[in-house]
């Protein structure tokens, strides 16, 4: 059985309980996806499988070959596992893998900003609007050092492309899964737009649930 499937984000919800409380939920597409190679130890270095997700019409000579007897696949990703004789080449993975209440991780590319100031990108405080300085409100300030080192020092917070980058949200709880449709709706937010293509895995991390514990009263045996 496969950890995780390629898919792409629908579009964000909500759903009710049968509590009546509004749950907020993200709707997947995940799968089907396709098995295109296998990658042994022996040939490869590692042991893993990639699997193609999304048809296109658009493909060049090697993509045709490398995908031959298989759909037109958009988009190509790696899972590594030592369990590759579960797969086969051409063998079809769907959403079926999932149940409601699993908890996964969903990986992305976080919505891209363009440009950004020290105030969106590093949330600066910035400077007063006062004794002239009017022009320093979203300023990110001094930047150097003094004497010594008497540089920018690498990776100090400055302005620079906020977002497009690879984003992973942990722990997201399935609130059901509609295996006709390959359509999974998890509660919470996803990186990345509508229609950005995400990869979402069983949780690797298990989410620690910590109970109350009862308090005792001041003078009780």
């Amino acid at each position: 059985m496969a950890e995780g499937l390629l898919g792409k984000k629908v579009g964000m919800g909500q759903v009710f309980t049968g509590k009546g409380e509004i749950v907020p939920v993200t709707v997947l597409e995940v799968g089907p996806c396709f098995v295109t190679q296998i990658k042994t130890p022996e040939k490869d270095g590692y042991s893993a499988v990639q699997m193609g997700f999304g048809e296109t019409r658009r493909l060049n000579k090697p993509e045709r070959g490398h995908l031959k007897n298989l759909p037109s696949l958009k988009h190509l990703g790696e899972v590594r596992t030592s369990n590759i004789a579960n797969f086969a080449p051409g063998q079809k993975l769907n959403v079926s893998i999932f149940a409601a209440g699993d908890l996964v991780d969903v990986i992305g590319t976080s919505k891209g900003k363009g440009h950004a100031g020290v105030v969106k990108r590093h949330h600066f405080k910035g400077g007063k609007k006062t004794h002239g300085a009017s022009d320093r409100v979203r300023r990110p300030g001094a930047s150097g050092a003094t004497t010594t080192p008497g540089r920018v020092l690498r990776g100090l917070r400055m302005a620079g492309q906020m977002g497009n980058k690879p984003a992973t949200v942990l722990n997201l709880e399935v609130v059901s899964v509609d295996q006709e449709r390959n359509l999974l709706a998890v509660k919470g937010a996803v990186p990345g737009a509508k229609d950005g293509v995400l990869f979402v895995r069983k949780a690797r991390k298990e989410r620690k649930i910590v109970k109350a514990q009862p308090t005792s009263k001041k003078g009780s045996k």
